[in-house]
């Protein structure tokens, strides 16, 4: 009888074990140890004022350095220059529109996008990890059915919205890195729509870069007749027209939501009338 009794009160305790996902469980050092180091890079890029390296007078000043670098070892320099990347996104620097305008200017145009790209998805897949096994996890955790709806409606697209999401520049990037994590998007979803989405952007940026990197070989400081020169007026040209993508889709989305509301007004009118 005793035998029996402690069989079935051992059955109930392990009923009874708290979801290892729950929102009392999240803070184990195994979780939270990558959260502290990405939090404690971006407060340490703010304490040592470590942005003053990041602009284009030291880029310049650098110039022949780094080239010469290059020249010498075109693998290891691409590697080293992924690696910048890849922490500035996952630490959340703001400094990465400058390194990919800087992989431009150092790299050219194709090479330049090419490790942006590459440097990017890994910096992003590192911080959407973290954020997914922290925050993300105690966030659905605790939230419930509300996340759970949410989560739903994305995933059944998302596909389709991580990659507008990456393509229209709607939101911050470092933003657009962190929610997917709360709404439970794959990993290969994730890197495959990162990759291919921030492309038009980058390769805007970096052919800026490359222009750049023109007008300094011609000894040239830019004027305005600088940006008649195609090296440096067409990537402007397509930074504009990539600035009112989310003008056009906001007024897309406006007038749509206008006529569903004027349908509805005609449905409603049609039933009194009715």
């Amino acid at each position: 009888m005793d035998t029996q009794n402690q069989a079935a009160g051992e059955g109930t305790d392990t009923g009874a074990r708290p979801d290892p996902s729950g929102p009392g469980r999240w803070w184990t050092w195994k979780r939270i140890l990558p959260l502290a180091v990405l939090a404690a890079g971006l407060a340490a890029f703010f304490y040592f004022d470590l942005a003053r390296f990041f602009s284009f007078s030291v880029l310049s000043e650098n110039r022949a350095m780094l080239m010469e670098i290059i020249e010498q070892n075109r693998i290891l320099g691409a590697l080293a220059f992924i690696a910048i990347y890849a922490a500035v996104v996952a630490f959340s620097l703001p400094v990465a529109l400058f390194v990919t305008v800087a992989g431009g200017f150092l790299f050219g145009t194709v090479f330049g996008t090419l490790w942006v790209i590459v440097g990017a998805t890994i910096g992003a897949t590192i911080i959407f990890l973290v954020a997914r096994s922290t925050v993300g996890r105690y966030v659905r955790a605790r939230e419930g059915p509300r996340i759970q709806k949410m989560e739903a409606g994305f995933r059944a697209n998302e596909w389709s919205y991580m990659l507008i999401l990456r393509l229209v520049p709607l939101f911050p990037f470092y933003l657009v890195n962190i929610a997917p994590a709360f709404l439970g998007v794959s990993v290969r979803t994730y890197v495959v729509a990162t990759f291919f989405g921030i492309m038009p952007g980058t390769f805007v940026y970096s052919s800026i870069g490359a222009g750049a990197d023109a007008l300094l070989d011609a000894d040239q400081v830019p004027g305005l007749d600088a940006f008649l020169r195609p090296e440096i007026g067409l990537p402007i040209a397509g930074l504009i027209l990539l600035s009112l993508v989310p003008v056009v889709v906001r007024r897309l989305r406006a007038r749509k939501h206008g006529q569903v509301r004027t349908r509805k007004r005609g449905q409603v009118r049609a039933r009194k009338h009715g």
